[in-house]
């Protein structure tokens, strides 16, 4: 699988999911760290990457864009260390894969992971 992550994840949880096997880039990789948040789910949605943020802002607009793509993992942790957030990876990876690649957004919290089918439909 492949992810992108943004700048409120840690290099070693890119270079966990790298470990793994998947392809993982962090966006400072992608040489502009300034990019918009719109800009970064444009550059994910050419690459077919999941998206990886603690960014709330992601869902919003992937739910107002009307896309089916990319996938967006939002943690809403307290503890966003390397390690946590690791442990989280594994959960997601072992429950969703299949969802992350047809276009889901998970949102991660202590309480519970939460995931939510693309595109979300207005009313």
């Amino acid at each position: 699988m492949k992810f992108l992550a943004d700048m409120g994840i840690s290099y070693r949880s890119v270079n966990y999911l790298s470990d793994l096997g998947h392809d993982a880039l962090h966006i400072s990789e992608l040489g502009d760290i300034e990019k918009e948040d719109a800009e970064i789910l444009a550059q994910a949605r050419l690459d077919t990457r999941v998206v990886l943020t603690n960014d709330l802002d992601f869902g919003d607009l992937l739910a107002l864009s009307g896309e089916s793509l990319p996938s967006v993992v939002i943690f809403r942790l307290q503890d966003m260390t390397s390690a946590n957030v690791n442990r989280y990876l594994d959960d997601i990876l072992a429950r969703y894969s299949a969802a992350l690649n047809e276009g889901v957004i998970v949102s991660v919290s202590e309480k519970r992971i939460r995931i939510r089918k693309l595109p979300i439909e207005r009313f």
